[in-house]
Formats: structure tokens, sequence, C-alpha cells
């Protein structure tokens, strides 16, 4: 169950850290695999390594000034797959995936699912990871920072209308700084899939409406369901117009994939016992964004057909 501290964190988030003392858990629980499967040779060490300095990386730094307690802490995956290494270089990609608990349930929704396929970094075996995001270390730290404020952000804007400000501003700071490093990923246009093009997907000004859909479709949606099916479906159902809006304005933003790999899913279990009219609304909101994924979009429309 999501705690009343929980629930307006994203509100009062620094009145209660000057309020409260600091001693208090970290606010991630964020799970990392490095896959080195492609990697020929028996010595996966560095690896094995790698991994655990990530974990500790992202758990043990405090990230905020909000107080959170244990059963708070904002659950996230980083699942790296390497696929070159060489004169401590690796290359390769990382699935991105944040979820977030639904009041008074058990279910945990997906927030974020996304795969970055710009990931380059340098790593010697036991070399320290040091925690400075105001200034440029290197693009691993670079990286991590981007991706523990993003989560942040988006965990915040969930609770919380324009909850996650902070944090994308801490994100911008990062794009600004890792453009001037040669580094790939990160510069604005290089492609439309980047780090700088995924918080532009919720920043700027033709698709930060994002932000809102984040707000309605989990507080005020999500979470009311479990009391008020009906009253929650439907506020999710108004929600879905923000995607057309983006989907009118920034037609490949990848804001509208991001949102297809972490929801399209659940709203089959969503509108499973929806009037058929509001099934039809959903489909035919969604048709055009999404043309290639008719199947599963079909199972909005008729569940009944469904096996």
């Amino acid at each position: 169950m999501i705690s009343f501290k929980r629930l307006h964190k994203a509100a009062f988030a620094f009145l209660a850290a000057s309020a409260v003392s600091n001693v208090a858990a970290q606010e991630l629980n964020c799970t990392v695999e490095v896959n080195s499967s492609a990697i020929e040779g028996s010595n996966k060490s560095v690896f094995e390594t790698l991994q655990q300095t990530i974990t500790e990386y992202m758990n043990d730094n405090k990230w905020t000034n909000a107080v959170f307690s244990p059963n708070e802490k904002i659950e996230c995956r980083m699942f790296f797959t390497i696929k070159e290494y060489q004169d401590d270089r690796l290359k390769g990609d990382l699935q991105v995936q944040l979820s977030r608990p639904v009041y008074n349930s058990t279910y945990t929704t997906t927030l974020f699912n996304f795969k970055d396929t710009r990931i380059e970094f340098d790593y010697r075996e036991g070399d320290p990871l040091i925690f400075n995001d105001s200034s440029w270390d290197n693009n691993l730290t670079g990286i991590l920072n981007y991706y523990a404020y993003l989560l942040l952000a988006l965990d915040f804007d969930s609770f919380s209308p324009m909850g996650g400000q902070p944090y994308y501003d801490k994100c911008a700071s990062i794009v600004q700084m890792a453009q001037s490093s040669g580094e790939i990923g990160w510069r604005t246009f290089e492609d439309t899939k980047n780090r700088a093009a995924v918080l532009g997907a919720y920043t700027d000004n033709n698709t930060s409406g994002m932000r809102q859909l984040l707000y309605d479709y989990h507080r005020k949606g999500l979470d009311e369901m479990v009391t008020s099916p009906d009253k929650g479906r439907a506020v999710i159902t108004g929600s879905l117009s923000e995607l057309e809006k983006v989907h009118k304005n920034a037609p490949m933003s990848v804001a509208l994939s991001i949102f297809r790999d972490s929801k399209l899913d659940e709203l089959v279990n969503v509108y499973s016992k929806a009037p058929q009219t509001e099934r039809d609304q959903v489909y035919k909101l969604l048709e055009p964004i999404y043309p290639t994924d008719r199947e599963r979009l079909d199972k909005i429309r008729k569940p009944e057909e469904q096996p």
C-alpha cells in the first residue's frame, strides 16, 4: 500500500527534507544486470564488478532532499547488454524500466520502459564511480546520473502535477554538460531516440503534455480504480487525449513509443470490463497513433474474442 506521505511526497519533498532528519533510506531500489554473453572469453570478473559497482552507485547515493522510508523506495531496473569490449571501452545497449505501486492494491504499473541503444563508456575493473552531478567526470556516471534523475522526475510527476520539475532540471544540466564531451547519445537532433530526445519528450512544448498524462493516468486514474473502477477508467480515457496532441505536434517523438512499450498491454486489462462505447472510443483514438499495433489494440476493442 502507498502511504499518505508517499502520495504527497512530490508536493512537499523539500519542506519535509528541511523539517525531518536526513537519516533515511535512499530513494532508489534499482536492480542492475550486466549481460556479457556476447563477449568471448572466460574471465568475466570485470563485468561482475561493473554490475556490483553500478548497483551500489544507484542505490547508495542520495539523489534528492526528500526523506524516503524503506518501503517507499522507487523500484527500477537497468539491464546492460555489452556487445563490444576492447581497451577498457564497453559498447552496447541499456534497457531502463520504472514501476510504481497502485494505491491500495498489490498491483504495480510500468511508468517507463525504454531501450537506450547508444551506450558507450570507459571502465577499468576496480575504478570507483564518484558521484558528482555538477560537473562532467565520465560517460558512465553521466548516464547513471541522467537516468536516476529522469526516473525520479517521472515518479514524482505521477504523484503530483508537474512534481518532477527539479529532476528534469537536473537531467537538462547533465545533457548540457554531456553535449560538449564528444560522447554519443546526448546531442540534440543526433537522432530521435537518444537521451536528449527522451528528456525533450517530457519537457519540450510540443510534447510536455505527457507529464499531465502521467499524473492523470496514475494518480487520478489507476489509483482510483480500486475503489471506483468506472471513475478511474474514465480519467484514464480522458488522459489519452494528450497522446493525440503529441502525435499531431510531433509524430516522431519518442514519447509515443515509450508510452506504447509501457502501457499498451496494460490498457487491455484496464478496458477489459469497460462498456463497448468506451472501448471503441479508445481504439479510435489509439489506432492512428499505433497503426502497426492493431493486434494489441483489437484486444482493447474486443476483449471477449480473446482466449
